[in-house]
């Protein structure tokens, strides 16, 4: 059983196009001729965090992923069902995939910042997509880090090795690398995994900070962290969506047993 929320694919319930509104209808994955995921259907709101739970082999991250395309590098990978941001189906064929990866932003669970200066991996992006001038391409590195909440701490620093910032500062310029593309939507794949529990809280908040602007769904096999920065979450298991819905509801009134049975560490 799954809450479909308000949003309809073509936008809100009015029939209003929103900006970053993604529509999943009966998506299925394979690798190979292994079935990854099973029909899954749900609607992310735009401006909202969703949050992906469910133990690990479940297909959240095969899910995420999915979302902009991410399994396209992998042979032998095919999908069925559709995958639509605005109303239109990223899986389509005839899609520029480049485009929408600007579009999708994408955060990975370990950092993984260019052998660059700070400055050119928040440039590179808008550098290959949008040519800039240099004036234009300082101020869209600055409001990227500014709004990773990193610029104040990097900003007499720009010209120094990315691989110089501690694990935290790492993962957050990761966030302004994909911020400087103005995407619409951002996906983390266990972003605060390997960091220490203050680097974790600046992610959470800036997370917070970021959904004014963005829908945002995150990996996490943190259920804690799960209940602090989303809306909506979102169960998988053994592939399937099991329940989706407000993440108070999810967490404390859950209709379905195996996701009691998850939250509560019957299994998992």
């Amino acid at each position: 059983m799954t809450d479909q929320s308000p949003v309809t694919r073509a936008g809100n319930a009015t029939g209003v196009p929103q900006v970053g509104a993604v529509a999943v209808e009966n998506f299925s994955f394979w690798y190979g001729a292994k079935q990854a995921l099973f029909d899954i259907s749900l609607n992310l709101v735009p401006r909202e965090v969703t949050a992906l739970i469910g133990p690990s082999g479940c297909g959240k991250s095969t899910f995420l992923r999915s979302i902009n395309r991410m399994h396209d590098l992998l042979p032998g990978t095919r999908s069925t069902g559709r995958i639509l941001l605005d109303g239109e189906d990223v899986l389509d064929r005839r899609l520029d995939v480049v485009q929408l990866r600007q579009r999708i932003g994408m955060v990975f669970q370990r950092s993984n910042p260019f052998p660059k200066s700070i400055y050119d991996n928040v440039a590179w992006g808008p550098r290959l997509n949008r040519r800039p001038s240099r004036s234009e391409l300082d101020e869209i590195v600055e409001q990227a880090l500014r709004r990773a909440a990193l610029w104040d701490e990097v900003k007499d620093r720009l010209r120094t090795s990315a691989l110089g910032l501690s694990g935290g500062q790492q993962q957050r310029l990761c966030i302004a690398r994909a911020l400087a593309n103005e995407p619409e939507v951002l996906l983390l794949d266990e972003p605060a995994s390997a960091l220490d529990p203050i680097a974790t809280q600046r992610i959470e908040e800036l997370l917070w900070e970021l959904k004014k602007e963005l829908t945002i769904v995150i990996v996490t096999h943190n259920l804690q962290q799960a209940g602090r920065v989303s809306d909506r979450t979102a169960f998988f298991y053994l592939g399937q969506l099991i329940e989706y819905g407000p993440t108070d509801q999810l967490f404390t009134a859950p209709r379905e047993e195996r996701t009691e049975a998850y939250i509560t560490g019957r299994f998992g």
